[in-house]
């Protein structure tokens, strides 16, 4: 893969600065010599320390915790490379805040992904790379090219070599189906799924199983781990229906208290999660394993800048 990265710069905010500088060496280039932080009064205060006239901008900012300090991050770093007369703006936001919020579920609610896209449209942004999109069709917000990558292929390399025996792939409700099925497909598995009722906000309960789990090493798949309680409750229905062991993973590890008492004190073996989101060390647990989706991310920037197909990569 021949790429043109004498034009290629790479900028991280202060969100993932160690999977921004992963990235950089993946592809061998060095990071843009900028700064990126605050005034006294609390404002955003970005300084590019180098001339990025004419270059292809690759911005690294998930827009995690804190949700709206990295989102005005990434908002003001667009717009100073934009005024810096950059080619191009391509976000690479690995995590991409307020998906949940795609559409109105009752009234008067707003529909605040949208909102996002349209904030890093108006700022500058020429293109999107994400991972794991809560809802596909965000895609569609956007009037820029997006791409979206599946954490999947890196989920079940490192799944496969674990060697588990008469494994089934489980979805935790009906919306994570495809997700599940992707996996699934790629460890030549099958699936099932839970059907769960929310009778209030961050309550689930589990009602039906569909599918078969007795005896067999239930994986349970989700895009987002917030506090883990959908997720734990549901390896412990798995327990209960007869699954010999179970694991879980998931491409964003948010972790919001008490996600890893939670998960410390359930019967998930371990919660294999990647670093679109880094894990502070208060956050760790020895039940948790994360992979990088550096060399993806790398792959990706690499293909877009010498005008490949990145889809491909995912064949």
């Amino acid at each position: 893969m021949t790429a043109d990265t004498e034009n290629l710069c790479i900028l991280t905010g202060n969100a993932n600065p160690a999977l921004a500088r992963e990235i950089a060496e993946h592809i061998g280039v060095k990071l843009c010599d900028a700064y990126v932080g605050h005034f006294n009064n609390g404002e955003t205060q970005v300084m590019i320390s180098e001339s990025i006239r004419g270059k292809d901008i690759f911005i690294i900012q998930p827009t995690s915790q804190p949700v709206n300090d990295n989102l005005m991050e990434l908002l003001v770093m667009v717009d100073a490379c934009k005024r810096a007369s950059a080619q191009s703006i391509t976000a690479v936001i690995p995590y991409y805040a307020y998906a949940r919020q795609d559409r109105k579920t009752r009234g008067r609610e707003p529909i605040s992904a949208k909102l996002v896209a349209n904030l890093l449209e108006t700022a500058g942004v020429s293109r999107v790379i994400t991972v794991d999109l809560h809802a596909g069709q965000i895609q569609g917000f956007f009037d820029i090219p997006v791409d979206h990558l599946a954490a999947a292929p890196v989920l079940a390399d490192y799944i496969s070599q674990q060697k588990l025996e008469n494994i089934v792939v489980v979805s935790p409700d009906l919306g994570g189906v495809t997700r599940t099925r992707t996996l699934a497909d790629r460890l030549q598995a099958p699936i099932a799924i839970i059907e769960k009722r929310r009778p209030r906000p961050g309550c689930a309960e589990v009602m039906n199983l569909i599918g078969d789990v007795k005896g067999k090493t239930a994986i349970l798949i989700d895009d987002i781990v917030d506090t883990a309680g959908s997720l734990c409750e549901g390896a412990k229905a798995l327990q209960r229906l007869g699954a010999k062991e179970v694991y879980a993973c998931c491409s964003h590890a948010i972790l919001s208290d008490p996600a890893v008492e939670r998960i410390d004190a359930s019967c998930i073996e371990k919660l294999i999660i990647t670093n679109t989101i880094p894990v502070p060390p208060e956050k760790q647990s020895p039940k948790l394993v994360c992979l990088s989706l550096a060399d993806a991310l790398g792959d990706v920037i690499m293909c877009i800048q010498s005008h490949n197909s990145v889809s491909k990569l995912f064949k």
